[in-house]
């Protein structure tokens, strides 16, 4: 048996620490919840959706409902299910039933998952870079919507029926459709290997991967979309078995070859997965992290990526207080910028700077090998959020979006930013 699996997860925040994260991700979210009829501005208007909307953070950031980020927050057990079961609905009922083609020339597919629905008219846009139901779907954001918001559908549905047990939602009929076949629709949508599953997409016919990257060009088999797919295909038959369908044996399996398939394809030598097989090919720390913590990776393969990361942690090439880049600071693709291409500047946004959304999966990692240097990692993170706390007013804003080491910050108040290493980090305790 190899390190890995010798070193049990453990506790590597105090119980105080749990309890103030804990306590700064309620806030977060409640100032990130656009109520019934709240007006936010001229431009946006007001929720006429008629309940309860989560956006990605507060203050100005993001003025509308993303499905991402709101799936990504749900295991933190902080979201009412009355407010679930609205924004399940509203998703569901914004799904695509048609196909149809934008004025930019994409194509919106049947099965589509809005990227973000607006809060005055609850109108579905499907792909990043616009709040303009018309002027939606132009190239530089990919020929197809985003993949990773037909998986975080799925996400949402389980969420609500693993909290309430009311499995029998699968069953009701969404504008026609039941709420099943809605998801077993968006599921199949990102264009896949047909023998293993893995999602791809060409220059030709390209969707945004996931949309903490939708500035960056990545092509070929895809990891990370690869990833959300066998969480969803577990989920999915999960699902099915509730409504006693067999064909939760048919998601089994995927999910099956998909864990066997993804390290082989994406491993690097020192135990990184690559982000894809063509454009963008490097190192992804993300992909990496988040294989480990939803158990893709066992065995060896296991042991070189809890060790590869916790040692780019001690070289300082991982991260920065506590937040992480996409990808190491040694595997840039040249000295002008991070990503092989990107609409973002080196070292801004998604294109080098550093996220707290991943930092649960990678302390999660790494303590699997070094629990150290978990701990420390884990200590940064919190000591940055403490340090700069919003709730003390004035220029304070963490969780920020991401920042990096010259004082940029994006977006204050970013709700992933605590949610998501909440989650991980309880589950490190359990």
């Amino acid at each position: 048996m190899g390190y890995a699996q010798e070193n049990a997860s453990g506790a590597i925040l105090s119980n105080n620490e749990i309890a103030f994260l804990e306590g700064m991700t309620r806030d977060v979210l409640e100032a990130s919840r656009i109520h019934p009829d709240q007006f936010i501005s001229k431009e946006f208007g007001s929720n006429k959706t008629g309940g309860t909307l989560i956006r990605p953070g507060g203050r100005d950031a993001y003025p509308s409902f993303w499905i991402r980020d709101y799936a990504m927050s749900l295991g933190t057990g902080l979201i009412p299910v009355k407010e679930q079961l609205h924004m399940l609905l509203l998703t569901a009922s914004t799904q695509s039933d048609q196909a149809w083609i934008t004025k930019g020339g994409s194509l919106v597919p049947y099965g589509a998952i809005a990227d973000h629905i607006r809060i005055d008219t609850g109108k579905p846009i499907y792909f990043p870079g616009t709040y303009s139901y018309e002027g939606q779907g132009t190239p530089e954001w990919g020929q197809l919507p985003p993949y990773c918001d037909q998986f975080y559908f799925v996400h949402m549905a389980h969420q609500y029926v693993k909290q309430t047990g009311d499995f029998k939602i699968l069953l009701k009929e969404v504008n026609g459709t039941r709420m099943i076949d809605r998801l077993k629709a968006s599921f199949h949508l990102p264009p896949s290997d047909v023998v293993n599953h893995m999602v791809n997409a060409t220059e030709a016919l390209r969707g945004v991967d996931f949309g903490f990257r939708d500035a960056q060009t990545i092509t070929g088999s895809l990891c990370f979309p690869s990833i959300l797919k066998y969480q969803a295909a577990k989920e999915l038959s999960e699902m099915l078995q509730m409504i006693k369908s067999n064909e939760w044996k048919k998601y089994r399996q995927i999910a099956a070859t998909i864990k066997e398939t993804l390290p082989v394809l994406f491993m690097d030598d020192r135990g990184m997965l690559l982000a894809s097989t063509g454009r963008s090919k490097q190192p992804d720390v993300w992909s990496t992290a988040l294989a480990v913590y939803l158990d893709i990776l066992v065995g060896e393969r296991l042991n070189k990526a809890t060790h590869v990361l916790a040692m780019a942690y001690k070289a300082g090439t991982l991260s920065y207080k506590g937040n992480i880049r996409h990808i190491l600071t040694t595997d840039d693709f040249n000295e002008k910028t991070a990503w092989e291409v990107s609409l973002s500047a080196k070292n801004t946004y998604q294109n080098g700077a550093y996220w707290g959304t991943p930092t649960g999966w990678v302390c999660y990692a790494i303590n699997l090998s070094d629990p150290q240097s978990a701990k420390a990692l884990a200590t940064e993170y919190m000591d940055d959020l403490q340090a700069n706390d919003y709730r003390k007013g004035g220029k304070f804003g963490a969780p920020y979006e991401c920042f990096n080491q010259k004082g940029y910050t994006q977006n204050p108040i970013y709700l992933t930013t605590v949610a998501c290493p909440l989650i991980a980090f309880r589950k490190m305790v359990r």
